[in-house]
């Protein structure tokens, strides 16, 4: 059995992944009125369950540390610089 929390975890997620999929889908059909009600249905149903959620259990997400000292995506070489082996 879920705690509530989880519930409502799960809860965001699902919206969050129609809203997604609407997106994808107005990329290629941008004038879908009623794609995009439903879109926008999803973002404010998402919005309302993640205020419900921090209210009860704190933020979802942390802050974002962009004072690290390092970022290992950022050393080289890149994967397109590596040479090629002659066999």
């Amino acid at each position: 059995m879920m705690t509530e929390q989880e519930l409502l975890k799960r809860k965001i997620s699902v919206e969050d992944f129609a809203e997604w999929e609407l997106h994808l889908y107005l990329d290629t059909h941008p004038q879908d009125a009623a794609a995009k009600m439903a879109m926008n249905g999803h973002v404010a149903k998402k919005q309302e369950l993640k205020q419900q959620y921090e209210s009860k259990y704190g933020p979802l997400t942390g802050p974002l540390n962009f004072a690290a000292p390092t970022r290992l995506w950022l050393k080289d070489p890149w994967p397109w610089e590596y040479e090629e082996e002659d066999e």
